[in-house]
């Protein structure tokens, strides 16, 4: 029995399914959780997903009721946990990407854990777990699940749409290495399953508010700093100046890929101050510029080589001293001959 079937075996089997996904919700984990609720849902049985934190209005156009949130109602995401014969961890690594007041429930918890993930260095703290850090996004690998499980035909728009999302999302826009051959095999079943691509394009990127276009202009033109020489662009946000253009989640999403479309660059570096923690976004281009060894090493980071998640409880003007003195030797410049 390959582990895939083996997953299946254990959706049937359960009486109560919790799915689970990390804190800081975005597209890939939001629309893995709700792809596979669909299909456990088309197997006939029920489940419920529990997010440490609210998904970015940017998904608003997804139907997001499945999903209760430990922010806003924390004693049922509690009596979830605790009343779960088997547990899904989709598309985190470790324990502590659920924030903490979930990763106490999340290890005293002793029914079944299931893993299926795509980042780097996965935490041994599942039963069954499918890490496949070359897939493009956890979304592709439910797709697998589905497939491999032998229940191909059950693909739908309902299941198809967050999941193409989540690749979508996952891989900006299809553009980033991570895609594969594989990864456009999937995503034609799921548009051959009814998905409707050209409309989740349209409604995940019309999207737009005055104020956020604002604040994406304001970086660009006022905070981004850019280190010639090593091909590095860095913008940092202060608390301020996200509540002065009324920042809302998801409105930084895009400032990295919008620095590495400069020509020429290699690495994108965003900071912003929220939670009373600067949090960081690390972005670069190709195999020779990773960027998980600096968010790993001196920002408590984790993620892929190319798309790192960071923070720092520095002040801003000293995580910005403490980056930009690290640029240099994990980036050095090219020598010209």
């Amino acid at each position: 029995m390959n582990t895939y079937k083996q997953i299946e075996a254990a959706i049937l089997s359960a009486s109560t399914i919790l799915i689970t996904a990390h804190k800081s919700a975005d597209g890939d984990s939001v629309g893995s959780s709700l792809g596979l609720f669909h299909f456990i849902e088309k197997l006939g049985k029920k489940a419920l997903i529990c997010h440490p934190d609210k998904a970015p209005s940017f998904l608003d156009f997804l139907d997001l009721s499945p999903i209760t949130v430990m922010d806003e109602e924390s004693e049922k995401v509690t009596q979830a946990f605790i009343g779960a014969d088997l547990i899904f961890c989709l598309d985190y690594n470790s324990t502590d990407r659920v924030g903490s007041e979930m990763q106490s429930l999340l290890e005293s918890a002793t029914c079944p854990k299931i893993m299926i993930d795509h980042h780097l260095d996965p935490q041994g703290f599942t039963s069954i777990t499918i890490s496949e850090t070359s897939a493009s996004s956890t979304a592709e690998l439910i797709v697998e699940l589905i497939e491999q499980s032998g229940n191909g035909a059950l693909l739908d728009e309902k299941i198809g749409t967050p999941l193409y999302l989540g690749i979508l999302t996952d891989t900006g826009s299809f553009r980033f290495n991570s895609v594969k051959a594989r990864t456009h095999e999937v995503l034609a079943k799921l548009l051959a399953g009814g998905v409707q691509h050209h409309l989740i394009h349209e409604l995940l990127n019309d999207t737009n508010t005055a104020s956020r276009l604002r604040l994406q202009g304001f970086a660009m033109s006022e905070k981004m700093e850019i280190m010639d020489e090593n091909s590095v662009a860095i913008i940092s946000l202060t608390k301020e100046e996200l509540e002065k253009y009324q920042y809302k989640k998801g409105d930084t999403d895009s400032l990295a890929n919008l620095a590495l479309s400069i020509k020429g660059m290699k690495v994108a570096i965003v900071l912003s101050e929220r939670d009373g923690i600067i949090k960081i976004s690390f972005r670069s281009k190709g195999k020779q510029n990773p960027v998980n060894g600096l968010a790993a090493n001196h920002f408590d980071g984790g993620g892929h080589a190319n798309a790192e998640g960071g923070m720092s409880t520095l002040p801003m003007p000293e995580t910005l001293d403490k980056i930009k003195a690290l640029v240099s030797e994990y980036f050095p410049c090219e020598v010209k001959i």
